[in-house]
């Protein structure tokens, strides 16, 4: 693990009484944890930026699952794209809704592209897609490579 290093900041004090409320609610054990995680969520939202920047997705839909086909689409669009497709899970939520999770990896422009496929096929009735830009996860091996290599 790496070294900790103490930092300063000033802040107003309205500022610092809003951010103590969010970590009051959000029940982060401190000020610090809070400051990191949003400082990672900044960086990782700057590499998002780069489309060849390695990332994973969660594509969220909600669909009705008597619509025509579409659960063969959502089937076949995941095995055409089998090395990007991590997994899925499937939850009836409805007499007719489903909610569909389906986890992604790639670049952002490749993952991006096939999460708005899926997000966009006729009887979906919600989509979002959440990117989590992944380089710093990755061992040096697929990151050079670009691969999965999971057995």
């Amino acid at each position: 693990m790496e070294k900790i290093q103490r930092i300063g900041i000033s802040l107003e004090g309205s500022l610092l009484d809003k951010f103590d409320e969010l970590i009051h609610e959000k029940n982060y054990p401190n000020r610090s944890e809070a400051v990191r995680d949003l400082i990672r969520e900044k960086l990782s939202g700057e590499k998002l930026q780069d489309p060849e920047t390695e990332a994973v997705a969660a594509v969220h839909l909600v669909y009705d699952h008597h619509q025509t086909q579409l659960t063969e689409k959502l089937i076949r669009i995941q095995h055409s794209h089998l090395l990007k497709t991590i997994s899925s899970m499937h939850v009836h939520i409805g007499h007719h809704e489903c909610l569909e999770v389906i986890l992604l990896r790639g670049k952002v422009r490749e993952i991006t592209r096939l999460g708005d496929q899926i997000v966009s096929l006729k009887g979906v009735t919600y989509g979002k897609i959440n990117l989590i830009a992944a380089e710093e996860f990755l061992s040096e091996e697929e990151h050079s490579h670009g691969h999965d290599h999971r057995a």
